[in-house]
């Protein structure tokens, strides 16, 4: 390791390890901007240092002292800090969240809040207790699969509880979307979202279906094989090595074409995210601009975006004709939830009439609930009053982070005319979605700001791990994508070599991450174009992903996918916080030890006396 800073060699100084991002050498895609961090640099930072051993590492309280000097404007999002210590206790030092993609509805205060309609009501109580009608049991709010296809439910729906509209109101105020230009479909989930879309899309005979995604995807894999289906011709961006940004110039004679073909475009859809969920890498609006100029239709996944992103200038300019999104129930829980397709009004003609056809997918929020006792005399009036509803989290404590359905409280409770009850007020559904008005009340900027600063600490952090006793410094993480740039992602991309050059397989690092609680995803990079000087780096970066198909005399054979790379992806949420990242940085460091992965196999047979299964 590099002396510190202050000369005492001693003692490991943080400041020197993490320069300032304008220290960084980045190609112009990822140059960074003066006002994010500029504030960032110091005469004091080292560009150079390098951490070779993990006990060499700063502890926690020293990284962080560092951090917030070379960061100061992460102080503005402390109040993230207090809503975490106060709302998800569960986040502690035992349950480290990298993996989870969407927005969260509730708090975890919710989940384990004991709920005043959870106590039943002894109808002989004194009138003078709190709300002694509201005498109910737990319930809670399930999803159901309506049999009908999207054009069918975006024209006519049918009946919506009071529950869904509530829920709509609130999902479309968060999101920043009108009820005028908008219509919002409860979907099962992400896929089922473009699957539907791809279903429902009435292209033309020679219609295009054109996605910029640098990585592997259920969803688009599903969305692409009904295009095929329908014999409509399925394009992609690439990507270029090693910066992972995008071959703009192949992208852009995709989307303009020739000029007699521009106007059949209308039947053309054009599938963008704002930047990639496994890189981070940042994609401009431009594209969505130029490709709505061609003529294409355009679905943007919204599913990687920051909390309150869609307040942003763009967003507001740019109204993309489907957009796609997922609501998880409590973060660092069992991420179950719903999505949401948002279909623009205007655009609803692009969608064909199915017939009686219906599709998989959509879906209803479904109240269920059981009537606790209630006072006789109240029973006559019970049929013309209307419902009230309150919206909960289950306070049950769940073995292995499975949570629940979200709690809903449902009373056909009887208001006799003429008297009012006390704690009623306007006999109309209430909902709290706690994680969705923590996000509001923080705010786009704080947000975004917190993310920005950790991410790229983090990703600066993962670079300075060198393996000792090596001539060029082998580096112990690759990072894939861009590295630091106030415009990334709040994602980072990247693989665990050993001393000799060689990867370690990704499989195993998430699982052991996940002995220390330490949550990551894995993800398959895609759509890379290497230049004609990086033939041999193609060689030696790229796989092949093998799959298994089974074919009409069901036999299974195995078919290989285009080629790629595995690589783990950590993605930084709302609630992140420095904390999180650093006990990232230091499990990824013990990896400095050339032992450390054997060690690792005999502590875990010695526990669990069986070995680990990659």
């Amino acid at each position: 390791m590099h002396p510190s800073c202050t000369g005492e060699a001693s003692k490991p100084c943080f400041n020197a390890c993490f320069p300032s991002s304008l220290h960084a050498s980045q190609d112009s895609h990822n140059t960074t901007s003066n006002d994010d961090f500029g504030e960032a640099t110091c005469s004091s930072l080292h560009p150079h240092t390098q951490f070779t051993n993990h006990e060499s590492l700063p502890n926690l309280q020293e990284a962080y002292s560092s951090f917030i000097k070379a960061f100061p404007r992460f102080s503005i999002t402390t109040e993230i800090d207090q809503i975490r210590d106060q709302e998800y206790k569960h986040l502690n030092p035992s349950n480290i969240c990298f993996d989870y993609i969407g927005y969260g509805l509730f708090s975890y205060f919710q989940q384990q809040s004991s709920c005043l309609a959870t106590t039943s009501i002894d109808p002989s109580s004194s009138s003078s207790s709190p709300l002694p009608y509201l005498a109910l049991e737990p319930s809670f709010f399930d999803i159901s699969y309506k049999s009908m296809n999207l054009q069918s439910q975006i024209l006519y729906g049918g009946h919506e509880s009071e529950l869904e509209s509530r829920i709509k109101e609130r999902i479309m105020a968060f999101m920043n979307v009108s009820e005028a230009d908008y219509t919002l479909v409860f979907i099962a989930n992400e896929v089922s979202a473009f699957k539907l879309v791809a279903d429902s899309f009435q292209f033309h005979s020679n219609g295009e279906l054109l996605t910029v995604y640098d990585h592997d995807s259920e969803a688009l894999d599903v969305m692409i094989q009904s295009c095929k289906k329908q014999r409509v011709n399925v394009l992609s961006a690439e990507f270029s090595w090693p910066s992972l940004g995008i071959e703009w110039r192949r992208l852009k004679k995709m989307i303009t074409g020739k000029r007699e073909k521009r106007e059949k475009r209308k039947g053309s859809l054009f599938v963008f995210p704002l930047h990639s969920r496994v890189t981070g890498a940042p994609y401009s609006y431009v594209w969505m601009s130029m490709a709505q100029e061609n003529g294409w239709l355009i679905l943007l996944d919204m599913c990687a975006l920051r909390p309150k992103e869609m307040e942003t200038l763009g967003m507001s300019l740019f109204k993309p004709d489907f957009m796609v999104c997922s609501f998880y129930k409590v973060f660092g829980e069992n991420p179950s939830g719903f999505g949401c397709l948002f279909v623009k009004k205007s655009s609803i003609s692009a969608l064909k009439d199915s017939g009686n056809a219906t599709s998989v997918g959509i879906i209803s929020l479904v109240s269920t609930c059981r009537q606790s006792h209630l006072p006789e005399e109240d029973i006559a009036d019970e049929e013309t009053e209307p419902k009230i509803e309150t919206f909960h989290q289950n306070e049950t404590e769940e073995v292995n982070g499975a949570s629940s359905p979200s709690e809903i409280m449902e009373s056909n409770m009887p208001i006799n005319k003429g008297k009012k009850r006390e704690g009623v007020k306007n006999q109309s559904l209430e909902i709290e979605c706690r994680g969705l008005d923590q996000a509001d009340s923080v705010g786009l900027i704080r947000i975004s700001s917190r993310t920005r600063c950790l991410i790229n600490w983090l990703v600066n952090a993962l670079m300075s791990l060198q393996h000792p006793h090596h001539e060029n410094r082998l580096s112990l993480i690759r990072i894939y994508g861009p590295k630091i740039n106030s415009h990334r992602g709040p994602s980072v991309a990247f693989n665990v070599f050993d001393w000799k050059g060689e990867k370690i397989d990704p499989a195993l690092v998430q699982k052991l991450a996940d002995r220390k609680n330490i949550s990551l995803r894995s993800s398959y990079l895609r759509n890379i174009r290497f230049s004609g000087k990086n033939v041999e780096e193609r060689k030696w970066a790229l796989e092949t992903r093998g799959t298994e198909n089974v074919d009409k005399l069901g036999l299974s054979k195995k078919t290989q996918q285009e080629p790629g790379i595995f690589v783990l992806t950590a993605t930084l949420g709302f609630l992140t916080n420095f904390e999180d990242a650093y006990r990232l940085w230091a499990f990824l460091s013990r990896f400095l030890d050339a032992d450390f992965v054997e060690k690792e196999r005999w502590r875990y047979m010695a526990l669990n006396q069986k070995t680990i299964e990659v």
